[in-house]
């Protein structure tokens, strides 16, 4: 179901991605060779608790940790836990916060110490298609609009895009309608119209867009190929002009 959400619940959405932004900085701030991912965790559920919020992630659906950490090939829903950071290792993090019952929902991919030329194309490439598919984020525009124009940048420059993991509706439940997949067709989809809030994150693979989730914890996602993926996403606002992004300090 589609929500509109008033100017109250704006306001308190606004806080919860602010909190959540705070904290996604944080960790991504942290992230070198050496660190073990569950310090990158600990860090950003402190910031958050600190804020009077509290982290979307923990126990929904049973998520174990905080926040979640992918590494390299991990595309989404990394647990955070003992593995410790190497030299050229990308670092893929998704951090949620709720606030007096709203939530902000955010993504990037830090680098830990000297990375491949590749890996810089791919991350710089997956946060410019976010701003692209923003762009069409305008009402009585698509979902298929934001969508199509993720994945003409993203194919167009040699990558692809994941196919069995999308973006959402967000407010008083962390995951709602609409879907907001990363390729479709311009026109079609659930039509945007002002107060809607959406997180769009598009996750984007050097090789292949084939994914499998890996049965050791039924969780994490990693690609098929085994190639590098990123990650990027924030929580926007459709109004009457130009699309407003949440989860912002």
């Amino acid at each position: 179901m589609i929500y509109i959400k008033s100017k109250e619940e704006i306001a308190l959405m606004k806080k919860a991605g602010q909190i959540t932004k705070g904290a996604l900085q944080k960790a991504i701030e942290a992230v070198k060779p050496g660190i073990k991912t569950i310090e990158l965790d600990k860090i950003a559920e402190s910031f958050i608790r600190k804020c009077n919020a509290i982290p979307s992630f923990y126990r929904y659906n049973g998520f174990p940790m905080h926040i979640c950490v992918s590494v390299n090939d991990e595309v989404v829903h990394g647990i955070p836990g003992n593995y410790v950071i190497q030299e050229g290792d990308i670092v893929s993090i998704d951090c949620g916060a709720c606030y007096k019952g709203y939530h902000g929902d955010c993504a990037d991919t830090a680098f830990a110490g000297t990375v491949s030329e590749d890996a810089k194309k791919l991350v710089d490439a997956t946060r410019e298609s976010f701003f692209l598919g923003m762009k069409q984020a305008v009402a009585g525009n698509r979902v298929g609009d934001i969508s199509a124009a993720i994945q003409t940048f993203i194919e167009g420059n040699g990558y692809s895009i994941v196919r069995d993991l999308e973006g959402h509706g967000i407010g008083a439940n962390l995951h709602e309608g609409p879907s907001v997949p990363n390729f479709g067709t311009p026109g079609k989809g659930p039509k945007l119209m002002p107060g809607m809030t959406i997180a769009v994150e598009p996750m984007v693979n050097l090789g292949k867009y084939n994914v499998y989730l890996d049965a050791r914890n039924d969780w994490t996602f990693k690609t098929l190929d085994r190639s590098l993926s990123a990650h990027y996403e924030n929580t926007i606002l459709i109004t009457d002009g130009e699309p407003v992004i949440l989860t912002t300090l």
